[in-house]
């Protein structure tokens, strides 16, 4: 497909769409389920008449250590920096700085990566590599984390 990946990378989705040597991903970049990279634009179809050959497209570069969150969009020419989260969802359409939280239709930032640790640290249990079994009990022991506030 063409797309420039960085190592330890984990991706569950391979919908990289037509263009798939304009995409690059740095290192520990996971990609969750249901995400599309669009790296042209299909609105020019509208303008064939005038030019019919004419397409668009655009590069999209992603960073270092970076988590992009299930049924997310992102459209051509966008670049995310190094240490970034995409909430799932979220529809990227522009380019956005690292070390930040993002999510939207457009995504914009919610809140910068050290403040989104914070709070998650207030949140977190060790439970990694536990069995099932011994995940549930831990889990049920905190029922007040399983709902947001």
């Amino acid at each position: 497909m063409g797309v420039k990946l960085g190592k330890n990378c984990r991706l569950f989705s391979s919908n990289f769409g037509s263009e798939g040597y304009l995409i690059e991903l740095g290192n520990r970049v996971t990609i969750a389920n249901n995400v599309h990279f669009i790296t042209h634009d299909g609105g020019i179809w509208v303008f064939r008449e005038e030019d019919p050959q004419a397409d668009v497209f655009g590069k999209i570069t992603v960073g270092d250590n970076v988590f992009i969150g299930m049924n997310t969009l992102l459209l051509p020419g966008v670049c995310l920096g190094s240490n970034t989260v995409v909430g799932a969802g979220s529809v990227i359409t522009k380019s956005f700085p690292g070390n930040c939280v993002i999510a939207g239709n457009p995504a914009k930032v919610l809140c910068t990566l050290d403040e989104y640790k914070e709070k998650l640290w207030g949140l977190k249990l060790s439970t990694k590599s536990l069995p099932d079994r011994d995940k549930q009990g831990i889990i049920q022991q905190y029922p007040e984390r399983l709902i947001k506030k």
